[in-house]
């Protein structure tokens, strides 16, 4: 794989999530999904806790405005799946909401199953 770029497949809402947030949050999460493109983890990403170690990524990116989140998975040989992309607005902690996680899940297995699907 090595000099390929693999798609991105967004999920959901999440591109369009994507294209409402700042202008340099875009930026920065589109070079964090690049890096996960050429097979490389981009500094800004970590494992989403709660997902089993690399499996579910998290971009973690902040502004004057906020704090803003892009999750995905590189989990598959051939595409980078981009499960949701939010602002994280809970004053509490920096604990992901419940109903963030629950979203992501239902995603993933979204994309798991769309993965299968593409590659019978």
């Amino acid at each position: 794989m090595v000099g390929e770029v693999r798609p991105v497949i967004w999920i959901g809402s999440s591109r369009k999530d994507l294209r409402g947030l700042p202008q340099e949050v875009r930026r920065d999460i589109g070079q964090a999904l690049y890096t996960a493109q050429q097979g490389s983890t981009d500094p800004a990403a970590k494992p989403l806790k709660g997902f089993g170690g690399t499996r579910v990524m998290e971009i973690v990116e902040r502004d004057r405005s906020g704090t803003y989140r892009a999750v995905y998975t590189a989990q598959f040989a051939d595409a980078i799946y981009v499960l949701h992309v939010f602002q994280k607005k809970s004053k509490r902690g920096i604990a992901t909401p419940k109903q963030d996680v629950d979203l992501i899940r239902r995603r993933l297995v979204e994309a798991e199953r769309d993965y299968k699907e593409r590659n019978i």
